[in-house]
Formats: structure tokens, sequence, C-alpha cells
């Protein structure tokens, strides 16, 4: 496959509430879209690290110009018979796991569109629907958040994922597990903590929470590793599951029991489904993540969680949780068993004319173009 033509654009979307976490609040999601083109054939990525490097070290401003001047332009025109030719080749360039995930899953969205085969059967998955659970940022009470948990344990979501900060934490955690004490929780503490908050989690190893992601430092594995050692809680890993190499070494040093993977995060699908193989080998669930992407990224992350080991309830939810209209006339939606299904060939793409209302900037990187200049 030969990829003639990279649209870039970089978008903000506005949230219909702000999304708060341990690392500030966003009230609109910043994400790079890519449109590829091979031959006559078009298909779509998306990309979403939020607008400011605050989840990890790139922003939706780093992945665009990473993309547009490095990227885009070193891989046009060439013939690649693979994801991982496309990832070994941009490996000289170090880091920017966003920037090389929203050029790879061009080749994947591409190769499924010419190969007229579901994106969920190339990357080895089946047809079954995907669990999802659901998630509350921190909120403005207490009450609020029992009112919210509330409606979701009515509905019948199988697991609840809380997110946590200094200050919205223990005694939160107390109010739920008093009100809901079979509820299936997790938190989300986005590495807000350390080593030395240990007689905090000790106090969350009475809650029976399945486990507590990201408690330490994004670019950690040993003091995770410590940690494990001192609670009885299992801990999952997100931030710092960035390659195959920071899953390896998580694993060596036993850091954690279940693992999130975002194609975002580690570089695009090939390596997803690599870590999710040494997971598998190390008897390690996973289940997949989500950066509040449009329908054209989350319906990426639907089919990734098709393939085996995705046991644990994903962190999707139908566009209207987030967005009062989707950036994709496909929005994500559930079934009536709150699940998603995998899409065929025809996977969502952005409304022309929301995508153009949301640009804030774009660019187009084409071989003819770059064999003129």
């Amino acid at each position: 496959m030969r990829i003639e033509k990279f649209e870039i654009y970089q978008i903000a979307m506005p949230l219909i509430s702000p999304w708060e976490t341990a690392y500030g609040k966003d009230s609109e999601i910043h994400s790079v879209l890519i449109k590829a083109t091979s031959g006559d054939y078009e298909a779509w990525s998306e990309s979403s690290p939020l607008y400011a490097p605050t989840y990890l070290t790139e922003s939706a401003g780093s992945v665009f110009y990473n993309v547009s001047e490095f990227f885009a332009p070193f891989l046009l025109d060439m013939d690649f018979e693979s994801a991982q030719e496309i990832n070994n080749k941009l490996s000289i360039f170090k880091g920017n796991a966003f920037a090389k995930a929203a050029v790879e899953i061009c080749w994947w969205t591409l190769q499924s569109k010419i190969t007229k085969t579901p994106l969920h059967k190339l990357l080895g998955g089946n047809s079954k629907e995907v669990l999802a659970g659901t998630t509350f940022g921190i909120q403005d009470s207490i009450d609020m958040l029992l009112d919210n948990i509330q409606t979701a344990v009515d509905k019948g979501f199988p697991r609840v994922k809380l997110k946590v900060s200094r200050g919205w934490d223990l005694e939160v955690l107390k109010a739920v597990r008093s009100t809901f004490p079979n509820l299936v929780l997790h938190i989300d503490c986005n590495g807000g903590y350390s080593l030395k908050d240990i007689g905090l989690f000790k106090e969350i190893d009475k809650l029976n929470l399945i486990f507590i992601e990201q408690p330490l430092h994004f670019s950690d594995v040993l003091d995770h590793s410590e940690l494990a050692k001192k609670i009885a809680t299992p801990i999952c890993l997100d931030e710092s599951i960035t390659s195959i190499k920071s899953t390896e070494d998580a694993i060596k040093v036993n850091a954690c029991k279940f693992i999130n993977i975002k194609p975002g995060r580690v570089g695009g699908l090939y390596n997803s489904i690599e870590i999710n193989k040494l997971a598998i080998d190390n008897g390690i669930p996973v289940w997949v993540g989500g950066m509040l992407e449009s329908s054209v990224g989350a319906a990426i992350c639907v089919e990734l969680a098709t393939l085996e080991n995705f046991s644990y309830p994903g962190d999707l939810s139908p566009s209207s949780k987030f967005y009062k209209i989707d950036l994709s006339d496909t929005p994500l939606e559930f079934t009536e068993n709150l699940t998603f299904k995998p899409f065929g060939i025809d996977l969502p793409k952005p409304n022309s004319k929301r995508l153009e209302q949301r640009t804030i900037r774009k660019s187009i990187i084409s071989a003819k173009q770059i064999k003129n200049n």
C-alpha cells in the first residue's frame, strides 16, 4: 500500500460539561484527525492527546506539528505491506506515540477499505459485542456523584470508574462504598500520588476495589512495583504503558495486575496487539481506554476491544455522554445491552461541515506536491 496524500486537521470539540481529573479541567477536547488517500481509497484516523501536555508529554498541537512536518512527508509514497513496517520506519523518531498512532492507524483503516475486511477482523478480533463501563470525573459534590452512580446502577452498567485527586479521594470513596456495598468499582489517580501516600492506599484497601489505576508518576514502573508489594488492591497501569518496551519493563518487575490499552498512547494498533500478547503470556487482563474522542477515534477502540483478553469493561461511552452532536454522522451508540457492536468496513468519518466548523488548522501533504517542490 502506498499513501499518496495526508489531510491533517487539528480540531476542538466542545463538551457538554467540563471533564475534571487530577491533571485539570477540559471544557473541549482537542484532537487530530487524518484522512489518508491510497489510489481510489480514503480512510480516517483520530488521535486525541488533549489540548495541553497534561495527560502525557504530547498535545494536539504537537501531534499536528509532528505529523505535518515530519511523519507524513517521511512516509508519503512508500510501499508498506504492514503496519509493523510503518512502525519500523518511524522508529528513527523518538517518542511521540500519539503522533505515530495518527499515521499508523491510517494504514489499518485503509487496509480495511482496500481488502473489504472489517477492521476488527484485520486486528484478529471477532464480532462479539464489546462491554463498557461508565466513568465519572471529579464532581461538584459527593451527593451529585452518588446520584449519578445510582443512575448508572439503575441502568445496569457492569462497573463504575471514579476519577480521584488530592482532596477528592478517601472521603468520597467511603461514601460511595457505604452507599453501594456491592458495586464493581475502581479508581483512576492519573499519576497524582506517590509512595509517601502509602497510608491512604492502605485505607483504600479496606474498600474492596477491583484495582487502582495509575496511582503514581506517569512514567514510573519501579515505584508501582514497590507499591504493589505493600497493598492488597491490584494496580492497573495506564500512562506508564507507552510502548512494547515499557510493557515488558512493567511485567518484569510485577508493577501491575491489569493493563489499560489506548491505541494513541502506545503508538497505534500494531503495538496495541503486541502489548496484549505480552499480557496474555503473563496472565494479565487488559481493557480498552478512551480519550473522549469523537466516534471516528472511539470506533477504533471498539474494534480493538474485540480481541481476546480484553475482558474488563472498557472506557467507552456513547457520543451523547460528552457531545451534543458528534463530529460524525455515525455517533457511537449503546445497544440495548449497554454494549457496542463492532463496525463493518464503513467506519465513522467526520461530517465535512462539522469538521470545517471545528477545525483550528489544517495541512495537506501530498506526494505530487513534494515532487513538484
